[in-house]
């Protein structure tokens, strides 16, 4: 009898010491400049892997020194009336810093110039799978790209990061030029600074305040904004080729079992001969 009422006092203690840290925890992240900012909750970080990069990294970035501001999930306009997101920029005195965030587990291995990356994963039994990915090199070159043409500005200097979590192991990733720079979050702070120590000052307190200023509106938009660029970047995906990054066509089989039979095939077929059955309707 006695003790069970000692380990009920002692779960209610754990519940309660528990709670309690979790408010801590939430009170000091409201404080921050990525809620102030985002406005996104704090439970929110707890179940999407996406947002919690992105506020981790943040977190690595507020030890930096120097005069720096921040901005989060900047929809930045294309010439196709189509936006692209960033997810953390820097503006620090040594330039502008453009990070995309993959918050991935398992091994990442890739080549700066292949289309797509490749995630391998464990099933529950331990047998290795894999997925792809878009090159996130190639991909924050594009959101360079539309920065620098809303900035109409090309002699800012901007730096270009891929910033993994600590829960995977990058493996062969193979970078030979020196535009972008593939980290995990615990490596991420001594890159940046090692890049800090080797331009120097390049942006004054004033720049950065202005370039802030012309930024931030496009990190305010609307639900719906942000519910049309999501909807633009699946049909995106849909209609890349998975395995050379080529566009998807639509053909129709003209012999054998499978004739009159519609399948997507890759544009840059016969050099790549991927292939994709559509299912009847």
């Amino acid at each position: 009898m006695w003790l069970f009422l000692w380990l009920l006092l002692l779960a209610v203690f754990i519940v309660l010491v528990v709670g309690i840290v979790k408010i801590v925890k939430k009170k000091q992240y409201e404080k921050t400049e990525y809620y102030q900012q985002t406005k996104k909750p704090y439970l929110n970080l707890q179940f999407n892997k996406g947002l919690s990069g992105e506020f981790y990294t943040y977190k690595c970035l507020k030890r930096l020194k120097g005069y720096k501001r921040y901005l989060f999930n900047l929809y930045l306009p294309k010439d196709n009336e189509e936006t692209t997101e960033l997810d953390v920029v820097l503006l620090h005195e040594s330039g502008i810093y453009v990070f995309e965030s993959k918050n991935y587990s398992g091994q990442i291995t890739g080549i700066e110039s292949q289309p797509y990356w490749t995630q391998t994963l464990s099933t529950r039994d331990g047998r290795p799978y894999t997925k792809q990915f878009f090159n996130p090199i190639l991909q924050n070159k594009g959101h360079i790209k539309w920065l620098q043409a809303f900035l109409a500005d090309q002699t800012l200097p901007v730096y270009s990061y891929i910033v993994f979590g600590n829960g995977c192991i990058l493996k062969d990733i193979v970078v030979t030029g020196e535009e972008s720079c593939v980290v995990n979050l615990y490596t991420l702070l001594p890159a940046v600074q090692e890049n800090i120590a080797k331009v120097g000052m390049q942006l004054s307190p004033n720049q950065i305040d202005t370039l802030f200023q012309t930024l931030y509106p496009l990190t305010q938009v609307n639900e719906a904004e942000k519910m049309n660029h999501i909807k633009n970047v699946e049909q995106t995906k849909q209609a890349m080729c998975p395995s050379c990054g080529g566009k998807l066509i639509i053909h129709t089989a003209m012999r054998g079992n499978h004739s009159g039979r519609k399948f997507w095939g890759c544009s840059n077929y016969p050099n790549c001969r991927y292939k994709k059955d559509i299912p009847d309707e």
